[in-house]
């Protein structure tokens, strides 16, 4: 693929599924078993979906909204949009009824394809409010008529598209690399969205990039297991559009639920996930390893030892412990390879910061996991760390064709063809993003002696201590949530005299508890037992800390953070800003006593 003469993403996927043929592409699991749907197949359906949606009256430049969970449809209405020289505006599956509204309104949509009728009881509505929508599309039957917009079924919609005399190749020559592909909306961790107005350049700079990282790890017939919401810039961009032009394959995972299964199933040779996946599998890893004792544990920490001295010696190891460490990748690191399908190439952390101790583990254990750095604003990717050198405590190197600079305070600036347009309809915002001509991030870091980049902190998420000490509340987040006891973390102190936090106690110390004791009256965080362990992980993650960042006072919690209470965000990091007015009483009255 040459990604610097392309000249939009739908020219790219025709292109590429022509080579490709018959060979699978998109496999879903229909009655419990994977089954593929054809490249040649796939690029029908793309054809006549973006005749269909012309015949409907979407012309070039107008803004089709997707509310889909990964599935085989989501591509190709994501390529029939284009195809059709209309914008795709990707919108998650977890939004309410005025999140939609607020989407279609904002960026003034014509049409709307919703997947599922569940979805659709919360898309329709939506769509009532929103007087721009002139047509829903169905993917599956919805028992809801939208009121000044016509219904039609996705399949309807394509035999439309099906009877056209015109191919939808007859208007890809009209797209320029300039032009919108796509309006995604940022995640919101601390505030409405904005519409990022991503281009087909944007997206193809950074598939190229993606490619000059990854040829090291020896790129051929690849395999992805497509898991993170594809309405989210890093897995539209890096577990979709690279694939495409990689002419990969993509499975769709089921879910958190099934996902281990789906590794075993799908087999995939790269997989990006976020830090949260990763942390779920190194606490699963451990609590496995628990469970067996005996031998295997001990053959299992030996491994994780050496494994981690290889990693942060210079020199390596010595003869002896390269002997035990070629044994123990038999005994323990293979196994453990299989667990993961037994053919990754590489695991690529994104979305948000990775603890280094969860990225050293699983380099000790023997699988490349490569953390990087991105935002929406830059289609994501703007840094990545090299398969042949893992720097697992920064986010790597900035990637082909992409420039980083730094502000006076430290802010990471960025510029390249990867950087967006601007915010839909927002100009004040995007002169601020792009002052100077540079993408201002928002993030501060550092490069270090060799040209990798270390971020600190989000500028905003700074907390001041009425002190005067400036702290980094995602670093400590990340100490506590490296205890076992601890599953989740928010920390509060902002013109405070010292931190506090919110805690989710660990699954696993839950389960412990309820195991040990009797049936108690008392909720579960209310146990002395909770109470005790979890203040026991607090004092342990403190000492890993400067004085003024350790956690003086806390709040525990039995109700997770998650994406149902907007507590997070679709690609699982912490919305702040809700976090704290939801327990701002609390956090309040713990600064009522001198901290101990």
């Amino acid at each position: 693929m040459d990604y610097h003469s392309c000249p939009n993403l739908a020219a790219m996927f025709f292109a590429e599924a022509a080579r490709q043929g018959d060979r699978p592409f998109l496999w879903a699991k229909h009655a419990g078993a994977y089954r593929a749907l054809s490249w040649r197949a796939a690029r029908q359906q793309v054809s006549d979906l973006a005749q269909g949606l012309r015949a409907l009256g979407v012309e070039r430049g107008d803004r089709v909204v997707l509310v889909a969970e990964n599935r085989p449809e989501w591509v190709i209405a994501d390529f029939a949009i284009m195809s059709a020289g209309a914008i795709t505006v990707p919108a998650y599956t977890t939004h309410t009824v005025e999140d939609y509204a607020h989407v279609m309104n904002n960026c003034g949509a014509r049409a709307v394809i919703v997947s599922t009728a569940a979805l659709a009881r919360r898309v329709l509505p939506a769509v009532a409010q929103a007087s721009s929508v002139g047509c829903v599309v169905t993917i599956e039957p919805a028992a809801e008529t939208p009121s000044r917009a016509e219904l039609h079924s996705w399949h309807a919609v394509c035999e439309l598209g099906a009877e056209s005399s015109r191919a939808a190749e007859e208007w890809i020559g009209a797209i320029d690399r300039d032009d919108i592909a796509c309006l995604i909306y940022t995640s919101g961790t601390g505030g409405a969205p904005k519409g990022v107005m991503t281009t087909h350049g944007n997206i193809l700079t950074n598939c190229r990039s993606a490619f000059a990282l990854l040829e090291k790890v020896g790129l051929g017939h690849e395999v992805f297991l497509s898991f993170l919401p594809l309405s989210h810039s890093y897995e539209h961009t890096a577990g979709m559009m690279f694939p495409v032009s990689l002419g990969a394959e993509i499975y769709f995972a089921e879910g958190a639920d099934t996902l281990a299964a789906n590794l075993l199933e799908a087999r995939p040779t790269i997989m990006t996930a976020v830090p949260r996946l990763y942390e779920a599998f190194h606490q699963r890893i451990l609590r496995a390893v628990e469970r067996e004792g005996g031998t295997r544990a001990k053959l299992f920490f030996a491994a994780l030892a050496l494994g981690r001295k290889r990693y942060e010696r210079p020199t390596g190891l010595n003869l002896i412990e390269r002997l035990e460490d070629t044994v123990l990748d038999i005994l323990v690191r293979r196994k453990l390879a299989a667990r993961f399908g037994g053919r990754l190439k590489a695991m690529v952390s994104g979305g948000a910061a990775l603890n280094p101790e969860i990225g050293r583990f699983f380099l000790a254990l023997g699988l490349r996991l490569l953390q990087g750095y991105g935002q929406t604003e830059a289609a994501p990717v703007i840094s990545a760390n090299p398969p042949d050198h893992i720097k697992i405590d920064t986010v790597g190197l900035p990637v082909l064709g992409v420039e980083i600079g730094f502000a006076e305070d430290g802010e990471i600036l960025v510029r390249g063809e990867n950087v967006m347009k601007g915010y839909w309809n927002d100009p004040a915002a995007t002169a601020r993003a792009l002052d100077g001509g540079w993408l201002h991030t928002g993030d501060v870091g550092h490069l270090d002696g060799e040209g990798f980049l270390v971020i600190t902190d989000r500028k905003k998420d700074f907390i001041k201590t009425s002190g005067g000490d400036m702290v980094a509340p995602a670093r400590i987040e990340g100490c506590l949530t490296l205890q076992p006891e601890i599953g989740q973390a928010m920390v509060a102190g902002d013109r405070q005299p010292y931190l506090v936090a919110v805690l989710v106690p660990s699954q696993h110390l839950i389960d412990e508890v309820t195991k040990r004791n009797c049936p108690s009256d008392l909720p579960i965080t209310d146990r002395p037992e909770i109470r005790q362990a979890v203040a026991t992980a607090v004092t342990r993650a403190n000492e890993s800390l400067a004085p003024f960042e350790r956690i003086r006072r806390f709040i525990i919690t039995g109700e997770p953070f998650t994406t149902a209470n907007h507590q997070m965000t679709p690609t699982l990091k912490i919305r702040r800003h809700v976090i704290r007015q939801v327990y701002g009483d609390a956090i309040v009255a713990l600064y009522d006593r001198p901290a101990g």
